[in-house]
């Protein structure tokens, strides 16, 4: 299939809950692209979709406007059958929730490194008036040169604009949303510390902190909840605990962050919980040192 005369679609690289991500040919410029199609649910109504694909290129937007390597490059927003398709560079490698997926838990050193690029990227977005709004593991990609990318900003909010969400609607992945957004409060850059918290304690752990049964059940553990101690995460335990306290002032503040986070991933692994640290060795084939990190991380077990 080509998309506005220029971009065919090749194979499918993945799908979540607002599309399809497609690897694309690019036969203007002769290389390889991301093509990241809308997939209206059937039943939608027509104000729905139209919401939607509001969404979609508010994704390309908000993206767009963030100058850094550790976020995902928009190259191109076309219209292909009334619907918008987001045209992105392909990230060869894997997502974050892939590797947990292959590989079980990471060290506390690994997790901090993803984690230290990951905060990169979300601090040029609140630089630039963004919040993400969905950091989680599978919106994380792991790139074979070894660069962190972020990417996904189909839900994000960008500075002096109106939100598209409907009242009352949740958006984002429950056991990944912030308490004050699950209350209905406003959000701030606080709001995706919180879920990069998560999404930590998720990297050490295994599992997030606050996942139940049900999605009511996950929201109310977000709110009143308290996550169980972890025990794998070694010197990362105190950051995560800085990061999932309920009121967004009292978190810590990102650049203290990302000096802890540089400092754990640049040390050696701290002897975690005997009974439960993890025994498997690492390779060496996926995170190389980058010009913020003049230390190589542990690349993906």
């Amino acid at each position: 299939m080509l998309i506005a005369n220029r971009y065919r679609l090749l194979s499918r690289l993945g799908e979540g809950g607002m599309g399809t991500v497609w690897r694309a040919h690019d036969e203007t410029l002769h290389r390889e692209v991301a093509v990241k199609e809308v997939r209206a649910p059937a039943g939608l109504r027509s104000g729905d979709i139209a919401r939607m694909y509001s969404r979609l290129e508010r994704e390309a937007w908000a993206a767009a406007r963030i100058p850094d390597r550790n976020v995902v490059t928009v190259h191109d927003v076309v219209m292909e059958d009334d619907r918008p398709w987001i045209v992105m560079e392909l990230i060869r490698g894997q997502s974050l929730a892939d590797l947990l997926r292959a590989g079980g838990p990471l060290t506390p050193r690994h997790a901090a490194h993803i984690g230290a690029e990951v905060l990169c990227g979300l601090r040029a977005a609140h630089a630039a008036g963004v919040e993400h709004r969905d950091v989680k593991p599978a919106n994380v990609l792991l790139a074979e040169d070894g660069r962190v990318v972020l990417s996904d900003f189909g839900i994000a909010v960008v500075e002096g604009s109106t939100a598209l969400t409907m009242t009352g609607e949740v958006v984002g992945s429950p056991e990944y949303l912030p308490p004050e957004r699950a209350l209905g409060r406003p959000s701030g850059p606080e709001s995706d510390l919180w879920s990069l918290g998560v999404m930590l304690y998720t990297a050490v752990e295994g599992i997030s902190p606050f996942r139940q049964d049900t999605a009511l059940s996950t929201l109310r553990a977000v709110v009143d909840g308290e996550p169980p101690a972890p025990n794998r995460a070694g010197p990362l335990a105190p950051v995560i605990a800085g990061l999932l306290r309920k009121e967004p002032a009292e978190r810590t503040p990102a650049a203290e962050v990302a000096e802890a986070l540089r400092n754990i991933a640049h040390g050696p692994d701290a002897a975690t919980t005997a009974t439960t640290a993890p025994t498997s060795t690492t390779a060496t084939t996926a995170t190389t040192a980058t010009a913020r990190t003049p230390a190589a991380a542990p690349a993906p077990r």
